[in-house]
């Protein structure tokens, strides 16, 4: 009897410490750390073509091209526009003009948001606005189309309204009905002499976007 006890004993002693003796088994933790892009794309809008180089409504293709003259970069034709690319801080920042003209903007947006994997937060339009006085800055994380037909666009194609949107004031010093001719017409004298200085502005706001972020940039330049 005592020979079967000290076996039993021993058995289960031995099965205990067979168990003790198991590796602890972790399952592995899953990373939570949400990656950031440092790509960024730029979209001036404006309709293409030498009779619309100069007019209110291309101030959109005016900033990014001060821009690449400024920092010595030349654009190239791609599909559904012309593109440029510009690396500042670790950031990569493709300079978009849609050759789609206005309406079809939000077609070339989003080709070159999916091709560059570019999230919706790095998107930054630029574009014409009525009413803001000339040259007045306005930049805002989303909004309304507020008529305009490249935003229309890009509002359609994208299905959101929740990118970011550089607003440049052209304002609205145009008789009724005659708002058309006024967007498609060339800036008077003033506003020529005016211009450089503004554009100079457009370009730290582009930097800006890219490496302090849009609340900063909205905090630095709004309203400027």
């Amino acid at each position: 009897m005592l020979k079967w006890l000290n076996a039993l004993f021993s058995k289960t002693k031995t099965e205990v410490n067979t168990e003790c003796m198991k590796p602890e088994v972790h399952e592995p933790q899953k990373n939570n750390i949400k990656s950031v892009s440092t790509k960024y794309l730029i979209v001036g809008l404006g309709n293409i073509g030498a009779e619309y180089a100069n007019t209110r409504h291309n101030i959109g293709f005016k900033v990014v091209d001060f821009f690449a003259k400024k920092e010595g970069i030349t654009f190239e034709t791609v599909k559904l526009g012309s593109l440029a690319e510009y690396k500042f801080k670790g950031r990569t920042f493709l300079l978009l003009k849609p050759n789609t003209y206005m309406n079809l903007s939000g077609k070339a947006v989003k080709y070159w948001m999916d091709k560059g994997n570019i999230p919706l937060e790095n998107i930054l339009i630029i574009t014409d606005d009525l009413n803001l006085s000339y040259g007045k800055i306005r930049i805002k994380p989303k909004g309304s189309d507020g008529g305009h037909n490249g935003l229309k666009s890009i509002h359609a194609t994208l299905n959101t309204t929740d990118y970011t949107r550089f607003r440049f004031g052209i304002s609205d010093e145009f008789k009724k009905g005659k708002q058309v001719d006024y967007v498609l017409g060339e800036w008077n004298e003033d506003e020529k002499t005016k211009l450089p200085e503004r554009l100079e502005l457009a370009s730290e706001i582009i930097k800006s976007f890219g490496t302090a972020g849009l609340e900063n940039t909205m905090t630095a330049f709004n309203g400027k």
